[in-house]
């Protein structure tokens, strides 16, 4: 038979016991059976025994039972589907509830650090430049000379003023010991004069004794009585001289403090000059990595013109800006996971070091005014200054400007915060 021929497979069909099978028909259409009945071909006709309720299957129904297979194969692939999201939503839930309802996120992060801009204090031409881009240095490192010659002149000229002084206080100090001497004179010219005063005086009241009983001329008693006089006024001019030697003194105590005075502002000029010499070598405040140089051998460098930054080599932190209902929990020391997008798979370790007293738009420049036109409600943010713990506080892996992501542990608050700041968050 040629349609037996062309089928694949036997398969059994519904079959009630001694009536063969009842309203079973099939066709045939290009000598393929299809399972569509045709009106005048039975199965008797095509001359099955109807007792053998074996008959041949189409093409359609071995298609149907490859679409079978292939459905069994997709629902196995769906059910172990289902059954991973289903294990991968239980483990979140149980990660957040174990560990994840403590972390307050946000990827509002930035890498901060004292970046020092150098900056000469005196004008001039660049002589030197010691540094170049990204280059490291130490605290006290060379990194740029300017020429010093017009202030070492000055300074020179302010050291010689320096000495001019001194010199001049010297010879004040001379004159004072030279006064003293002129004083120990007058003082033994009073004496002198004391002396001869007591002496005329002795003469004169011997002689105006003598001249009343005529015992000496008159002649000889007008003379002690003169000598008496000029020993009186001799020892008034010497005793003025002594006076006059004394207020000398005062004089030259006031020229010696107006000759200190003097020293003392040659001395100022004299260190001012000396550190004008100074200033013309910058040198690096911190160790760290020299960044941003403008400076260019021969340039002109005027007084605060940006000529380098350096960028610290330690205390690196970061200020990370939360949403105001992340940071109700907040106190300072509670342990930080830091993630930079420039080391992948990395975690560094920090702590709250304090929170900003306002949020970040009080001190913008142009902080929103919300009491006209329409009010648009936006989350605020709030600093929070997250210090590095261990080398990553430290120039190399993270740098200043960096963008990061930031996560607080709010089960570990700051030694001595109240049990109250542990309640879990529902």
């Amino acid at each position: 038979m040629k349609a037996t021929s062309r089928l694949k497979y036997f398969f059994e069909s519904q079959h009630v016991a001694g009536k063969g099978f009842q309203g079973l028909k099939i066709c045939r259409t290009n000598g393929i059976f299809h399972n569509r009945p045709r009106a005048g071909l039975s199965i008797e006709r095509l001359g099955y025994n109807m007792s053998n309720p074996t008959i041949v299957a189409t093409a359609n129904d071995i298609g149907q039972s490859a679409t079978a297979k292939k459905n069994g194969k997709n629902g196995a692939v769906k059910i172990l589907v289902a059954i991973v999201v289903i294990a991968a939503v239980v483990g979140y839930l149980i990660y957040w509830f174990a560990e994840g309802r403590y972390w307050e996120h946000t990827d509002d992060a930035y890498v901060g650090g004292d970046i020092t801009v150098i900056a000469p204090k005196v004008s001039g031409n660049i002589a030197q430049v010691l540094v170049t881009d990204n280059q490291r240095v130490k605290a006290g490192d060379l990194l740029i000379k300017l020429d010093d010659r017009d202030y070492v002149a000055v300074l020179n000229k302010l050291k010689a003023a320096v000495q001019a002084q001194e010199a001049t206080l010297a010879n004040i100090d001379a004159e004072r010991r030279l006064q003293e001497a002129v004083i120990e004179q007058n003082k033994a010219g009073v004496a002198a004069a004391g002396a001869e005063t007591s002496r005329a005086h002795d003469d004169q009241t011997r002689y105006q004794s003598l001249s009343s009983k005529a015992a000496v001329s008159v002649q000889s008693f007008q003379k002690a009585d003169a000598d008496y006089k000029q020993a009186v006024a001799n020892g008034q001019k010497a005793q003025a001289g002594l006076n006059a030697a004394q207020r000398q003194l005062d004089v030259l105590a006031t020229q010696k403090q107006k000759a200190q005075a003097a020293l003392q502002q040659a001395i100022a000029e004299r260190n001012l000059a000396e550190l004008n010499v100074a200033y013309t070598e910058l040198r690096a405040p911190v160790d760290g990595v020299v960044g941003n140089r403008r400076a260019r051998l021969g340039a002109y460098a005027a007084t605060g013109a940006q000529l380098l930054s350096v960028v610290p080599a330690q205390g690196l932190w970061v200020d990370a800006n939360f949403k105001e209902s992340q940071i109700a929990r907040f106190q300072t020391g509670m342990a930080v996971k830091i993630k930079a997008d420039v080391l992948p798979g990395e975690t560094f370790e920090g702590h709250v070091a304090s929170i900003a007293p306002a949020t970040g738009a009080q001190f913008s420049i142009l902080p929103a005014e919300n009491a006209t036109g329409n009010f648009t409600k936006i989350v605020q943010r709030v600093p929070v200054r997250i210090l590095l713990d261990g080398e990553a506080a430290r120039l190399g892996k993270l740098r200043p400007g960096l963008s990061v992501t930031a996560e607080v542990d709010e089960r570990m608050p700051a030694s001595g915060a109240n049990n109250a700041n542990n309640v879990k968050r529902s």
